[in-house]
């Protein structure tokens, strides 16, 4: 069965939400403050999140990114703001979806339904491909062998990770302490500048010009994105 979150500072229009995704068999749990929902989005594994923007505590676009940064799932952005640009920082953040209320409990269903089965077609290609294509790179995962423009670029197994991990995550701002741990598998308080050597490796690899980066970005004072 599903697991969805819903964080909603509005219980009547929470439990109804929930009793229509559970009709549908989904497993649902409710929060009704930002601080709870992004503690118990982070600490328990979901299939999918309805996300409120505006909550008591953390708002919901601070929720996104900080999801965002570490889970690849749906998130889907519910509200009553109906502006342009909302939308445009919600999807910048890396929403999935932004559904402006008042609307049907079973749009969200339809919706629901929609991006859980887009994830798994899309995770499914990729368990089935031992290949990358992204920018004219080819990363064979299998022989963990790089080509640029059909010429074959070395890597050493640390590269060769690190650039795995950022094109498995587009478009998500990484910090760091993420990349240590991920890569390196040890704790964050470590010494995280080798990530900075690291990054400076693969970029002067991948790019025309590294210090114009265009696919691996520098994100300053957050950390690096790789653009799709």
């Amino acid at each position: 069965m599903k697991k969805i979150l819903l964080i909603e500072d509005d219980v009547s229009i929470s439990e109804l939400q929930r009793d229509y995704l559970e009709i549908n068999q989904f497993h649902v749990d409710i929060q009704h403050t930002g601080d709870a929902g992004l503690q118990l989005a982070l600490q328990n594994h979901y299939d999918l999140i309805v996300l409120d923007i505006m909550l008591p505590g953390v708002n919901g676009f601070e929720i996104c990114k900080q999801i965002r940064a570490v889970k690849n799932i749906p998130i889907l952005f519910v509200s009553a703001k109906k502006e342009d640009i909302d939308k445009i920082r919600g999807f910048g953040l890396g929403a999935d979806d932004y559904i402006t209320k008042p609307f049907s409990p079973s749009e969200l269903v339809a919706r629901v339904k929609a991006h859980l089965e887009r994830y798994e077609r899309l995770a499914g290609n990729q368990a089935k491909s031992t290949t990358i294509f992204v920018h004219g790179i080819s990363i064979n995962r299998s022989a963990r062998k790089v080509h640029i423009n059909e010429e074959e670029i070395p890597f050493t197994t640390k590269e060769f990770d690190l650039l795995v991990f950022l094109v498995m995550h587009p478009n998500q701002v990484l910090s760091k302490e993420q990349l240590y741990e991920n890569i390196w598998g040890l704790e964050s308080a470590a010494d995280v500048s080798t990530v900075t050597v690291h990054i400076r490796k693969v970029r002067g690899k991948i790019e025309r010009d590294p210090a114009h980066p265009k696919f691996l970005e520098t994100i300053w004072g957050a950390g690096y994105r790789f653009n799709v």
